[in-house]
């Protein structure tokens, strides 16, 4: 089986060979009067760029044994939301047939997978992380998908929000991760329930997951940094 880093080295060769220039403009910096108004136009050729690469397959993995839990570092947005025991609920609502409120309990009872993947912060670190839970697919098939939804809106308890494409949100390894290389996921890393996927850059990572809106298009709020100038799509 080839190294995890092989497959992830040539597309990130690809993406900067094809997708140079919008990935400086678009990238995790505020954008500048110029830069804006050619990230506007680059944009869309770059989200579909990062989705061509992105694909539908399942990335390789790490080994359990490649998980360093100290380069995992801890970013505070609005400081750590407190939840009292059995107060946690999950709402799932929008473009869905069967609106949801789901406490732990629910999302426990869902199929469970872990995926041992590389969580790339904008930041220039790296850290090899298990994350576990259900996946994202799994409680919007649970809710009834509408054929008309192509996003989903998140909103997390510490007031962040963030928005993806439908595609990403479905892929496999997408999950709603309850548990961090094999214990209960901490508080501070997002817990109860955070995002967790090796396809997205981690600001689009919630923590304190709260809900899930599916809807038909983007509305004007895309994404906390989004909104100040960050690259809308973030894949790797």
């Amino acid at each position: 089986m080839a190294h995890p880093a092989d497959p992830l080295s040539r597309r990130r060769s690809l993406g900067l060979l094809l997708g140079a220039a919008p990935t400086l403009l678009l990238g995790g910096c505020a954008l500048n009067g110029v830069s804006e108004a050619v990230g506007a136009a680059t944009q869309p050729l770059n989200e579909r760029l990062e989705a061509l690469l992105q694909g539908k397959g399942k990335l390789p993995e790490f080994r359990p044994s490649q998980v360093d839990p100290a380069a995992l570092l801890i970013n505070s947005f609005n400081g750590t939301p407190e939840f009292t025991p059995g107060s946690y609920r999950l709402a799932v609502s929008g473009l869905v047939s069967r609106p949801l409120n789901l406490d732990l309990a629910a999302l426990a009872a869902l199929p469970q997978q872990q995926c041992v993947i590389r969580h790339v912060c904008v930041e220039g670190w790296s850290a090899i992380v298990a994350w576990s839970g259900p996946r994202l697919a799994d409680v919007v098939a649970l809710a009834g998908l509408s054929p008309l939804a192509g996003y989903v809106f998140i909103e997390s308890a510490d007031q962040y929000y963030e928005s993806w494409d439908l595609a990403s949100a479905l892929h496999p390894q997408t999950l709603l991760a309850t548990h961090m290389n094999g214990a209960p996921l901490p508080a501070a890393n997002g817990a109860p329930v955070r995002l967790a996927t090796p396809i997205k850059l981690g600001y689009k990572l919630s923590k304190w997951v709260t809900s899930l809106k599916l809807m038909a298009t983007l509305g004007d709020r895309r994404g906390y940094w989004e909104d100040q100038g960050y690259e809308w799509f973030a894949g790797l």
